[in-house]
């Protein structure tokens, strides 16, 4: 029997409706569960064929056990070998080499130091930074200042001039911080990406209260801008190696700029996606968990990696 577990925390709708989706179908050879975790013994297989991980970006000792998962042989989605060194400045980078147009991004060391360390440890960091020489180059205010790690627009500031820098700045503590374009967008998008195959864009507008975010209609749009959506996430997702992601996009003067693109864990609560999205991604998540099932191999590494990993390693052995 393969076993499927879904290991969550605080969200309740999504969990058992994933695994009685999978059950409910009743595959010969596949289970589905929430996941129970035992002792933590190294190198011991945890008996899932599938992991689908939606909480160990909280909790750090989910994310050792399931490397340690991984390591035996689990597929685990996502990789957390992967999602452990990345993070969302990295992934601006990498989408301007993979031509996916993105707001202009200024990385921002963090305001207060670290734990055990002092001005000597940052003697290479240039101080002080040319603030006029940073705004200038993303275009002027407004701007946005959000974590380089992080999602559920947590810790998020506009700021218009200076002062809303500074203040905004000195409230961030030991956060490293990204200060970026603002992008005056006339048409916004959330996408589910599953299996790097499987995209739903749903039209989204960050401005609403969070119960209203999604919107229940297609707005009009210029004729091939939902085609063109569609193909940035996945260009985007395949070379991330993402088994289970969110893609934001704002669309201005016809153009489309990833915003926010690495949500590996990204809400999936029928309360707030609404049913016709929260049925979409039940199945396609199922579905997806019940081909990495079906695929896996005792005894071998399961896990994806995205197009970045794969060209780095060609570049490496030539």
């Amino acid at each position: 029997m393969k076993r499927i577990g879904i290991l969550h925390g605080k969200e309740n709708t999504f969990p058992q409706a994933f695994v009685d989706h999978i059950n409910n179908q009743r595959i010969k050879g596949i289970h589905a569960e929430l996941a129970h975790v035992d002792e933590v013994m190294q190198a011991k297989s945890t008996g899932y064929a599938v992991l689908l991980d939606r909480i160990s970006q909280d909790v750090p000792f989910y994310r050792a056990y399931l490397k340690n998962a991984a390591a035996c042989g689990t597929a685990v989605m996502n990789n957390p070998f992967w999602w452990s060194a990345d993070e969302k400045f990295f992934n601006n980078v990498l989408a301007e080499q993979i031509g996916v147009p993105v707001p202009k991004t200024v990385l921002l060391p963090s305001k207060d130091m670290p734990d055990d360390t002092d001005a000597n440890s940052f003697r290479n960091l240039k101080y002080p930074m040319e603030w006029e020489k940073i705004v200038a180059y993303l275009g002027g205010f407004p701007l946005y200042m959000k974590p380089h790690s992080g999602g559920g627009w947590k810790s998020v500031y506009k700021v218009n001039n200076f002062d809303e820098l500074f203040k905004a700045y000195a409230e961030t503590g030991r956060l490293v911080m990204m200060l970026q374009q603002e992008v005056e967008f006339e048409h916004y998008f959330r996408c589910y990406c599953l299996g790097r195959q499987y995209v739903h864009i749903m039209p989204y507008e960050p401005r609403n209260p969070h119960h209203l975010r999604y919107l229940k209609e297609f707005p009009k749009y210029a004729k091939g801008l939902l085609d063109q959506i569609e193909e940035l996430v996945l260009k985007l997702n395949h070379s991330l190696g993402y088994d289970f992601n969110t893609v934001e996009f704002a669309v201005s003067d016809g153009v489309p700029y990833a915003i926010d693109f690495c949500n590996p864990a990204p809400d999936a609560d029928v309360h707030s996606v609404g049913e016709d999205n929260f049925r979409w991604v039940v199945e396609h998540a199922a579905k997806v968990a019940i081909d990495r099932a079906e695929k896996h191999e005792d005894g071998q590494m399961n896990l994806t990696w995205g197009n970045f990993i794969h060209r780095s390693l060609a570049e490496s052995i030539k």
